[in-house]
């Protein structure tokens, strides 16, 4: 059964996962800019997070997901990269099936989600 958090943490999660494929490493101010929050609103999710124990930092401040952390981070992830793939082929503008995709990933229950992935053909689109 998949760790439920709030959608503001998936989010966090989602974005160092991100971050952590796109540069290798990550620290609270890459979250920030791509989030566009501010630097304290970062740290203070970032402290939480630490202390619910999915994420830890090292000495000099890089961002490593834990094993729960990036399990969260690559399931939102996953939704968010099939949804916004099945919104546009449905003729949604690419700019509004990500923004609709950020919304969805969230609320849609794991049955819903597996549902649509085999209905759709599963994960190898993306």
């Amino acid at each position: 059964m998949a760790v439920k958090i709030q959608e503001s943490a998936e989010d966090y999660l989602e974005a160092i996962l991100i971050l952590k494929n796109e540069k290798g490493l990550v620290h609270s101010i890459d979250v920030a800019r791509r989030l566009e929050f501010s630097k304290p609103s970062v740290s203070r999710a970032v402290k939480l997070l630490r202390e619910e124990g999915h994420v830890t930092m090292s000495a000099d401040g890089a961002l490593e997901l834990t094993a729960t952390g990036r399990e969260i981070a690559e399931r939102i992830y996953e939704r968010h990269r099939l949804l916004t793939l099945w919104f546009t082929e449905l003729g949604v503008s690419e700019a509004q099936a990500a923004q609709d995709a950020c919304r969805v990933e969230h609320d849609i229950s794991a049955e819903t989600f597996q549902r649509l992935k085999e209905h759709f053909g599963g994960s190898e689109k993306i």
